[in-house]
């Protein structure tokens, strides 16, 4: 059966509002794109014209088209990509932020990656025409109803899926809209039985749905860095690091008071913060003291890190590395809201033990296993410099609670594997591309 004409009027209506909302903002995203490069980079690529770069997949050559939106989700599907070719398929990965399409193009190569196109049928399709993929993977709840419905005939896995408990409400009221955009996909494969539950309660159809895990416990190996030798080389011997990762607007200032306050109990504390968004290293390094180290220019003429200083982690896709050298670790994106939080598991790793803010609602699952396990701590701005100096000056209780963390993350991986698996079978239904 067909979609009901009620939700065909809802979709066209979607994209009707769509090209509506993007002729009616046009002067302010040309303001925008005037002064900041963030949204002019990539432009035409969402607007549907097809870099020559990307090298077409060869006769015969299966083709996969993989969708991360931001940089959480591609380093999540970096194990899974590194799997997909190592089984001589030809992944293509499109992005729809600035930093995860940074990342994604020095780790996958620029002939494989671009800008996810704008929700328009006729965009989508001049991309499938070029990539002519046999099967297309959506990472966590990018569901796009346009794009779903663009590629009859391909199978379509979600893959990671989640429902936000912020999304969930919202979702759920217009059920019967969804039920019809989600029927194109061909397999759910959802992180937790929550989520689960949750997809089939907005009309994901409950046979396509399986509970896989959690694939951000299966983290890619930590690529070498000259900058991670060259930082233990240069930190005051005995050092305490204190690692702040992916930290938004309004996070540092309780980090670096903090900070201070560590340091009566801690003289030889270091802190590396690292924000989220490389647009706001300049702004936060205003925020640092003046005697403070800047990566992007240290690196150039390395000098010994003094104690108590703070070392500002100006670049994009080393922060996981260095990880490995912190004592506590700070997960940003949770301290104020509405937050969201970012990846524990990049520290946990590393048997190091973390704080977190009470935002973490798009890391629900692996914040409640770390906090079980007594490997996470909660924080509030008002209490985060307590617990800071309560681990930083308590070195049987950091390594006790690092051990807890690593056997978090060790015994809940595997959901890669289970993966791969499930989009193999997907893929061997799908037609041979004509030699």
């Amino acid at each position: 059966m067909g979609p009901v004409p009620e939700t065909q009027n809802m979709i066209a209506l979607y994209s009707v509002a769509l090209a509506l909302a993007l002729i009616l903002g046009l002067p302010y995203w040309l303001a925008v794109m005037l002064f900041s490069g963030k949204y002019r980079e990539g432009l035409s690529e969402r607007l549907g014209f097809v870099p020559r770069r990307l090298r077409p997949s060869s006769s015969g050559e299966k083709a996969v088209w993989l969708h991360a939106v931001s940089v959480g989700e591609l380093l999540a599907a970096e194990p899974l990509i590194a799997a997909l070719r190592a089984r001589s398929l030809r992944v293509f990965v499109s992005t729809t932020t600035r930093t995860a399409q940074q990342i994604a193009r020095q780790r996958f190569g620029a002939d494989s990656v671009f800008y996810f196109p704008l929700d328009f049928t006729f965009l989508h399709r001049r991309y499938l025409r070029r990539l002519e993929p046999s099967l297309l993977v959506l990472m966590e709840s990018e569901f796009w109803p346009n794009f779903l419905r663009a590629a009859p005939g391909i199978p379509l896995g979600v893959v990671n899926a989640r429902i936000s408990d912020r999304s969930f409400p919202r979702y759920r009221k217009l059920r019967f809209f969804w039920k019809e955009v989600l029927a194109p996909v061909t397999r759910f494969l959802a992180q937790s039985p929550t989520d689960a539950q949750r997809l089939i309660a907005i009309g994901a159809p409950a046979a396509r749905i399986e509970v896989i895990g959690n694939l951000k416990y299966d983290l890619a190996p930590v690529r070498e860095l000259h900058l991670l030798a060259t930082l233990r080389d240069h930190l005051p011997s005995g050092a305490r690091v204190f690692v702040c990762g992916s930290t938004m607007e309004g996070e540092e200032a309780a980090l670096l008071s903090a900070h201070h306050a560590a340091l009566l109990s801690v003289p030889n504390l270091v802190t590396i913060m690292a924000p989220r968004h490389p647009e706001r290293f300049d702004v936060v390094a205003r925020m640092l003291p003046a005697n403070s180290i800047r990566r992007s220019s240290w690196g150039l003429a390395p000098t010994p890190i003094p104690p108590g200083s703070i070392f500002l982690l100006d670049s994009i896709g080393e922060l996981a590395a260095i990880y490995s050298l912190a004592t506590v670790a700070f997960v940003g994106g949770s301290l104020l809201p509405p937050g969201g939080g970012h990846n524990p598991l990049e520290p946990a790793r590393f048997g190091v033990p973390t704080l977190a803010g009470p935002h973490t609602q798009n890391f629900r699952d692996i914040t409640s296993a770390l906090e079980l396990a007594s490997a996470l701590t909660v924080v509030t701005p008002a209490s985060l410099s307590a617990e800071l100096s309560s681990l930083l000056t308590q070195p049987e209780l950091t390594t006790e609670r690092g051990r807890r963390a690593l056997a978090v993350v060790e015994a809940n991986q595997g959901a890669t594997q289970r993966t791969l698996d499930a989009l193999l079978q997907s893929l061997s239904a799908s037609p041979e591309r004509p030699a």
